[in-house]
């Protein structure tokens, strides 16, 4: 995996985690947290979708495959997206009394 893997995975994951923030309101955690929550899911999701699918690797060309960073990046976004959403009622839950 290289870095432009690894960047892709963290900006679909703190997109992710913003938009399922509004999409399910008790799971917000807040700007900062959203985005921490959703970066750090990026990685498994993108991670694990770019096992299934392939990882990003240079294309013929010596360049980059945007096929794979494309799916890093949609990777990303769906871990981000589960990750924010699943710590997000977790903590409101428990602090909710």
């Amino acid at each position: 995996m290289d870095i432009a893997s690894i960047i892709a995975q963290l900006i679909g994951g703190a997109v992710g985690g913003t938009a399922s923030s509004k999409a399910v309101k008790q799971s917000d955690l807040g700007q900062i947290g959203n985005l921490i929550a959703g970066a750090i899911g990026g990685l498994g999701g993108g991670s694990l979708l770019g096992g299934l699918v392939g990882s990003g690797t240079a294309a013929a060309g010596g360049g980059v495959d945007v096929v794979s960073l494309i799916g890093q990046l949609v990777g990303g976004g769906v871990g981000g997206a589960i990750l924010q959403v699943v710590v997000g009622l977790i903590k409101n839950k428990l602090l909710a009394k």
